[in-house]
């Protein structure tokens, strides 16, 4: 989702449009009957345009809220980013629309946080859509810094702490970051670049320590 612009600019040369012509009359400025109606017509179609838009932004929310989905896999947590709190992880795999407009997506196939050794791939939206967990969630990654913590939480309740380490920005045909990094267990975090959203801005942050639940749900086994 990028930004639009609904203004054209002139393309004469720089002089034809400030140099002054011979022969050239000037009227006297004044509100014309004719004038006034464009001008009027004009602010009815900005606003109708303002109001439209209004609804199709709510509608998206209200189409997410009817239908939320019921496959979360993990939550995600980043206490220093405003939008990330209590996120839902859905796994799936890299053209479902569904899990990216509800949440983050786990790409299906790489690695979980219980395994000893993996990549956790996690994939946002920077805007997302209003009134869900996607909405602005990664809108804010590029202000990651080293040393911040990361926190995925399963099924069980068992949280698993993260710190960033790196960040790079990659080629959105450049598959690189979904694969392991040897003897390490991480997240990969991805969202689009700005402004024109072209690239993909990675953050990745390194296992530190795990935390227990005190009160463990009795859920089926966490997948191998």
């Amino acid at each position: 989702m990028g930004a639009v612009s609904y203004f054209f600019v002139r393309t004469e040369h720089y002089g034809s449009w400030t140099r002054e012509n011979k022969g050239t009359v000037y009227y006297r400025p004044g509100w014309r009957p004719g004038r006034r109606a464009l001008v009027l017509a004009g602010l009815a179609l900005i606003l109708l345009s303002a109001g439209l838009m209004f609804l199709d932004v709510r509608r998206a929310g209200d189409e997410a809220g009817a239908s939320p989905r019921k496959d979360v896999t993990m939550e995600l947590d980043i206490p220093s980013m405003k939008h990330v709190e209590n996120v839902p992880v859905y796994t799936a795999d890299a053209h479902n629309k569904p899990a990216l407009h509800d949440g983050t997506l786990h790409l299906e196939g790489t690695g979980f946080p219980w395994q000893r050794e993996a990549n956790v791939y996690i994939a946002g939206h920077r805007l997302g859509y209003p009134r869900t967990k996607s909405f602005l969630v990664f809108w804010d990654l590029n202000r990651l810094r080293t040393g911040r913590k990361v926190v995925l939480t399963d099924s069980e309740g068992e949280r698993y702490i993260y710190r960033v380490y790196d960040r790079f920005v990659l080629a959105p045909d450049d598959v690189s970051a979904t694969k392991p990094v040897p003897g390490r267990n991480i997240v990969t975090l991805q969202t689009c670049t700005l402004p024109n959203y072209t690239d993909r801005l990675i953050v990745r942050a390194e296992l530190t320590r795990t935390v227990q639940d005190p009160t463990p749900q009795p859920t089926p086994d966490k997948p191998s």
